[in-house]
């Protein structure tokens, strides 16, 4: 019988790092148990099919370490995955459990940013490809113009730790100047993947003064704590043993330290997570 309720932090690999070390800071109290799904990533350019399976496949398994609330700190896999589980697969659950992304937190308040209405989008070729920041942007703040760029190489830099040598630089340049083609009033730029804020330097290196970068953690880490406060059952629930545990679907658990450690900004010892398929 499981007596912690641990919240539950879910990623393709280790992006959704970067989401919960905001979250840990803004409420280190309560228990974590954080889950990559390094033996099948990336998810970036996998279907909608197979996101949805691997993503339900691994939130089923956070629920069974005892967690009652799940974040999906993958953008990709809240674009593709979390409505059917929310409608649907959930329904068979605990119908106490929830599952929640990062894009509709993020959406609820990137408008707030800008001041010429004109935003910029940068993720994964899945999420651009779903829509997901058009249709929940244009819901919160219809009067926003948003475009969208696809920056297919960015993860594969960051996770060969390449992101922050010299041959970097082109792949940065070349993604920023396309999104800065399709609008020149963009002054705020979403990094709409969480390995993103990785490059954040280089990002900012080669864009103009008066364009903003902003990336996820804090805005779903502050979410988070808005939705405790609105769901105080959901919040007492929860234990608070400030503890953090690790794990990784790939059996080479010290390759999944050393980058995540990366990601984290701190050291990390993960387990192996034997997730049902």
């Amino acid at each position: 019988m499981l007596t912690n309720k641990p919240i539950g932090i879910f990623d393709s690999g280790y992006g959704g790092l970067t989401v919960f070390r905001s979250i840990f800071e803004e409420l280190p109290q309560y228990d974590y148990v954080y889950l990559g799904d390094t033996a099948r990533a990336p998810y970036g350019n996998r279907s909608f099919q197979s996101i949805h399976q691997y993503t339900w496949e691994c939130v089923q398994w956070l629920f069974d370490q005892g967690c009652p609330l799940v974040i999906l700190a993958c953008n990709t896999a809240s674009a593709k995955a979390l409505r059917t589980i929310q409608q649907r697969d959930l329904l068979n659950e605990d119908p106490a459990k929830r599952v929640l992304g990062v894009i509709r937190p993020t959406a609820e308040v990137i408008g707030n940013y800008t001041q010429t209405k004109h935003i910029g989008v940068l993720g994964t070729k899945g999420t651009v490809q779903s829509e997901s920041y058009l249709i929940e942007i244009e819901h919160f703040f219809p009067d926003v113009k948003v475009y969208q760029q696809a920056c297919p190489l960015w993860v594969p830099l960051i996770e060969n730790a390449e992101h922050n040598k010299p041959g970097a630089d082109y792949f940065v340049k070349r993604y920023l100047d396309q999104i800065l083609a399709q609008s020149p009033n963009i002054d705020t730029l979403l990094l709409a993947c969480t390995h993103y804020p990785l490059l954040i330097d280089k990002i900012k290196a080669y864009l103009p003064a008066h364009i903003q970068t902003v990336p996820q953690g804090d805005i779903v880490a502050k979410s988070l704590v808005d939705y405790l406060h609105r769901h105080p059952q959901m919040e007492q629930s929860l234990t608070r043993g400030n503890t953090q545990q690790f794990f990784t679907t790939t059996d080479d658990t010290a390759d999944f330290d050393q980058n995540a450690a990366m990601f984290f900004g701190a050291p990390v010892k993960s387990g192996f997570a034997e997730v049902k398929c």
